[in-house]
This record gives structure tokens, C-alpha cells and sequence, in this order.
């Protein structure tokens, strides 16, 4: 990763994140209500979290058929990715509750998720919304050699294949969590002097994240091994959890930035951006499904990534509302506003954009 400082454009002479940022707070003023969550997004706290706990307290209580407990795992999956939408997201960007105390039980969900919130917090919160897909900072394009997401990555000739294999491997995200990836980012993040926030003491960090891991694995693993569970049926149920979580998670990502209508801009020499923040979020990141109240409904707003990104400190329960100030206020500034109409439509662009990127630069 190209450690080099970077600096965005203060230059924006028609002013229009200072004319957006007053049309929101406008917004939440004239309507008297919070920025944070409400009602809405408890509600579906709940639903998600029943979708992660329900169907493991059935398997462990009732003598299911294997198909079944299979089923059930997808669900847990399902619930998984839910709960890390619409319930960890929110809480650890500030804007699950208007109470710091409620923002951090939740955010502490990403343990039982097989995370750890000071990974999170440094990788999502400081360099993926900083240096939105920025090859070098932004690390949530970086899949290492495996998969090509910019086009100013490294090509090699096996990701002329990366079309067919990318969606396989998307599976493998959450699992990455729990087995390898934080402990990596935990040493990059701490040596680098990272943080979102207050620097946090190596030593509590490494207890934390070491004490994090063996309540995961007690809850994951050793519960059911204890419950009397074979070795395999737990491997198996490990596998079906995280691939599902893995993939819907993994998915939902790529289509808010590594897609046909989205830029991947480099700094100049000096490490000076041509736009600023604002505007920059703008050309690097796109919505989807914006009419589908199912899909908002479970991304937790994530399909509205253009809004999140520009307020990420706002609960996405208001992303509805808000997209219509963004999309005017942009259009009325001639600049962009990304959009697909459908989640299908999406992921067809994305499988395209993979395509892309896997031909050699020189033939591309």
C-alpha cells in the first residue's frame, strides 16, 4: 500500500457540499427530528437479530434433519450480514443512537460477527471513507493479487478469469475475519499509529482482539461441539454461516464502488486530489435499487451508498429522504449522481467491470 499523505482540493467555488449540507440541515430542522436512529431501525434490529439467533437455538433444541440444519444456517448467514448492515454499521459510524454508550454496545456486535471494531473502524471509517477508491489507501479495493478492482492494480494473466471466480471467492469474507484478517490489520494498523478516534493502547488492543476471538470461537464452535454436534456437522455450519454472510456482504460492497459508472482517481505527484471530499465521493460511489423497500430495508441503506458516504453520520433510516436533496443538489451542480435502477442490473454491471478489469491493460 502506498503510504504517501493525500490531500483533496479545497477549491469549490460553486459551493456544493456547503449548499447540501444546509439543505440537510434544513431538512432534519424543519421535520424536528434526530439524525440518529428511531423506532424504524430498533425494530429492525430486533428482526435481524432474530434472523442470527433463532434458527441456532432450534438447531440446538430440536432434532433436526440435516437439510434443516443446513437451512438454518443460511438464515443465521442471512442474519448475519443483517445485523452487520443494519445494526453494527450504524453504531459504529455514531449514528445508531444519539447515546455513545448504546453506539458502542451494538458496535460491539461486530465479535459476534467474527470482527473486531478498532480493524473496522480504521479500515471502513477512516481509510475506505477517506480515500474512497483510491488505489494505495483505500483498502477495500485491495483483494491482493486474487482479484484486479482497479485498473491501476497489478495485472496478471489469471484475472482474465476473475469474471467466473470473483463471486466464489466473495464467500470468504467474514471467514477471513475470523481466521486471519484482523490479526494482520491489527499489527499494520497499530505499527502505522491508525485510528478512528483515540489511539488505543497495543497491549489492550492485542487482549481485546485475542479475548474477542475465544468468545467467538466458544459461541461458534466449542457450544456445539459441547452440545454433543460431530466435528463435521460444526465445520459444515461454520462453512454455510460465513460463506452466506461472506458473499451478500461482499456483494453489497462492490456495487456501491467497483462498477462501470464509477472513477478510481489517482493524486498528482505532490498527492494532491483533483476534487474535493465531497464531490470526489460523488464520482467514486453509486447507488442501487432505489425504489425497492425490501432492499433498503435489509442493506440497512446501503444501497444508497452516495448518501451514506456523504453523511455516514446519519443513520441510513433517513437515506430515503435525504437522496432526493443529493440527487437535485447534484444534478443542479452538473456533477454526478450514479445510480442503477435494480439490484440485477447492478450486479450484471459489476460482472462486466470485472470483465473489463481482467483484460490485459494493453488490450483493455
Amino acid at each position: 500500500m502506498n503510504k504517501k499523505a493525500l490531500t483533496f482540493s479545497r477549491k469549490d467555488p460553486a459551493k456544493f457540499f456547503k449548499t447540501l449540507n444546509k439543505r440537510v440541515n434544513e431538512y432534519f430542522k424543519d421535520n424536528n427530528i434526530k439524525r440518529t436512529g428511531n423506532w424504524q431501525l430498533y425494530t429492525k434490529a430486533i428482526v435481524m437479530f432474530c434472523l442470527l439467533i433463532v434458527p441456532v437455538v432450534l438447531i440446538f433444541t430440536l432434532n433436526l434433519p440435516g437439510w434443516a440444519q443446513i437451512l438454518a444456517m443460511v438464515v443465521v448467514g442471512i442474519g448475519m450480514a443483517g445485523v452487520g448492515m443494519n445494526v453494527m454499521h450504524d453504531a459504529n459510524h455514531g449514528s445508531f443512537s444519539s447515546k455513545k454508550w448504546v453506539n458502542k454496545l451494538m458496535g460491539s456486535s461486530i465479535y459476534i460477527l467474527a470482527g473486531n471494531d478498532y480493524n473496522w473502524k480504521v479500515q471502513h471509517n477512516v481509510l475506505h471513507h477517506t480515500y474512497t477508491n483510491i488505489h494505495g489507501h483505500d483498502e477495500d479495493i485491495d483483494a491482493g493479487k486474487v482479484i484486479r478492482f482497479s485498473k491501476h492494480a497489478k495485472w496478471h494473466r489469471f484475472h482474465k478469469y476473475q469474471k467466473y471466480y470473483a463471486f466464489f471467492l466473495y464467500g470468504l469474507l467474514t471467514a477471513n475475519w475470523a481466521i486471519t484478517t484482523d490479526f494482520t490489520q491489527t499489527y499494520r494498523y497499530l505499527k502505522r499509529k491508525l485510528a478512528y478516534g483515540k489511539m488505543p493502547n497495543p497491549a489492550t488492543q492485542w487482549t481485546k482482539l485475542i479475548i474477542g476471538k475465544i468468545v467467538y470461537y466458544s459461541i461458534w464452535v466449542v457450544l456445539p461441539l459441547s452440545l454433543g454436534f460431530k466435528w463435521w456437522e460444526v465445520l459444515i455450519g461454520f462453512i454455510v454461516m460465513h460463506y452466506t454472510a461472506g458473499i451478500i456482504l461482499s456483494v453489497i460492497f462492490q456495487l456501491a464502488h467497483v462498477m462501470p459508472n464509477t472513477e478510481m482517481p489517482l493524486p498528482d505527484e505532490q498527492g494532491n486530489m483533483k476534487n474535493t471530499w465531497a464531490i470526489h465521493q460523488l464520482f467514486t460511489t453509486s447507488n442501487f435499487s432505489p425504489k425497492s423497500w425490501f432492499v433498503e430495508f435489509y442493506t440497512g441503506g446501503l444501497n444508497r451508498q452516495v448518501e451514506h458516504h456523504l453523511f455516514s453520520h446519519i443513520s441510513h433510516i433517513h437515506y430515503r429522504k435525504l437522496a432526493k436533496i443529493v440527487k437535485e443538489t447534484a444534478q443542479e451542480f452538473s456533477l454526478p449522481y450514479n445510480e442503477y435502477n435494480t439490484f440485477w442490473q447492478a450486479v450484471a454491471e459489476h460482472y462486466n467491470q470485472l470483465k473489463t478489469l481482467g483484460q490485459k491493460p494493453s488490450l483493455a
